[in-house]
């Protein structure tokens, strides 16, 4: 196939699944030594940025962001924004303002959130690389959802600088691919100290040791409301693994319960106050009635601009940090933050890992997303918010697929604050014994 043709048929893929938000006109390798495409939070000079939000439209930003800068100085060419939640606010990337990405396995299912168009790029494209966002699950759960492998790395290895942040203290860019030597590949690539944000300048070096993970720890609190055919692919998983050696214990971390709610009020928290900067008056939409007083104009731009979540979210987190309910919310979050650190240290103390499943269920049909409550699009971050909150690297492998619909399904790894190396290598060595099934509209 042509360049010309390959061209043509990815921008018919595109509107179809519509996993770019933003995308090259020229998406041929051309001098370029890899194509790869980022998450739409992340700022780029040869894109508007929009982080999935009608209040962004026109921004363009005058500089790239960091991961984006080091794939480029590698010899990368970026070919698009991928299409995301609204300032990465869901778990099935159903609250973009500019339409929902489409599973690539099936049309009328979610790619998952908030990372969605990444996954779906991941999967559709091959030899290909996406950079995405995660911070509660949003790398992990649209891997999943899309049967690619995913890795969020350690909380500070990979500088935030550009990226448009839901939630500082929880922000983490890491990789999408369907092939996982691919994650080893380009992890160290945008991974390392930047003095443009400090919360990278404490990481120790990113060596590649190649270490195997030799024991990994089961909780029982995570396969508790796991849908039948996600236990049954995880079960075989857990067979394969100690096949090959691998020591599965089952055990129990009851402090994982905690981890939502202690995410909700952290996270919603941190993002009211960062999308306080959007007023209409630096960012993006500016066509707000000048003539008003401050606090109407304000107004009328966010109410317009902003979707439904945004707005959910906003009175969540200024509520927990009101005088008078700070202590009551936000200080027992952070608490509880440390009780989920020290039960996976605990669990590190005798075991390489801990693994669960990625996601409780596989990914559902749009219709039935519709009608979830608030609360139960919440609850299915059950399993990926525990190591987002306490800062870990975590990893997404496809471990099988539903019996009842063929859809995908994961398994997440866990490992040790820094300790990237062995996701890093058991993504490799996962991906020589398992059967990747790509999905038939594959470029």
């Amino acid at each position: 196939m042509s360049d010309a043709e390959t061209m043509s048929r990815l921008k018919a893929i595109n509107q179809r699944y519509q996993m770019f938000r933003a995308f090259c006109e020229d998406g041929t390798p051309g001098d370029a030594k890899f194509l790869f495409s980022a998450k739409d939070n992340l700022t780029s000079s040869e894109f508007e940025t929009c982080a999935g939000s009608r209040i962004l439209e026109g921004y363009r930003p005058v500089f790239d962001a960091a991961p984006i800068e080091k794939m480029k100085a590698a010899g990368g060419k970026l070919i698009g924004k991928t299409n995301m939640d609204e300032f990465g606010f869901g778990t099935f990337s159903a609250n973009s303002a500019f339409g929902i990405p489409r599973n690539p396995f099936d049309l009328e299912r979610s790619c998952g959130g908030s990372s969605g168009g990444s996954a779906c790029a991941a999967a559709v494209l091959d030899d290909h690389v996406s950079l995405g966002v995660s911070t509660g699950g949003s790398i992990c759960c649209p891997a999943s959802f899309c049967g690619v492998y995913g890795i969020v790395p350690t909380y500070g290895r990979v500088s935030r600088y550009g990226l448009i942040d839901y939630g500082n203290s929880l922000d983490k860019v890491g990789l999408l691919s369907a092939d996982p030597s691919k994650l080893s590949r380009y992890l160290p690539v945008i991974t390392g100290k930047d003095p443009r944000d400090p919360t990278s300048c404490a990481q120790p070096e990113l060596k590649l040791a190649h270490s195997r993970i030799s024991s990994v720890a089961v909780p029982d609190e995570a396969l508790s409301g796991v849908a039948a055919d996600v236990r049954e692919a995880f079960g075989s998983a857990l067979e394969e693994l100690k096949s090959i050696g691998i020591e599965v214990d089952r055990v129990s971390m009851p402090e994982l319960k905690y981890a939502i709610p202690a995410y909700y009020v952290l996270a919603t928290s941190e993002a009211s106050t960062n999308l306080a900067r959007y007023v209409g008056m630096r960012y993006g939409r500016q066509d707000g009635d000048l003539s008003q007083k401050f606090d109407d104009y304000f107004t009328d731009v966010r109410t317009a601009g902003f979707g439904d979540e945004a707005k959910r979210r906003i009175l969540l987190g200024t509520y927990t940090r009101m005088e008078g309910f700070r202590d009551r919310y936000y200080a027992k979050a952070l608490q509880v933050r440390l009780e989920v650190i020290d039960a996976y240290r605990k669990q590190f103390e005798g075991h390489d890992a801990v693994l669960t499943p990625t996601m409780p269920f596989v990914s559902p049909k749009l219709s039935d997303i519709s009608k979830m409550t608030p609360v139960e699009n919440y609850a299915a971050d059950f399993l990926t918010v525990p190591p987002n909150l306490a800062g870990t690297p975590h990893l997404n492998c496809p471990c099988g697929y539903s019996s009842e619909n063929g859809m995908p399904v994961g398994m997440q790894f866990v490992t040790d604050h820094w300790n990237e190396d062995m996701l890093l290598t058991m993504a490799e060595d996962w991906g020589k014994r398992f059967d990747l099934r790509r999905p038939e509209v594959s470029v």
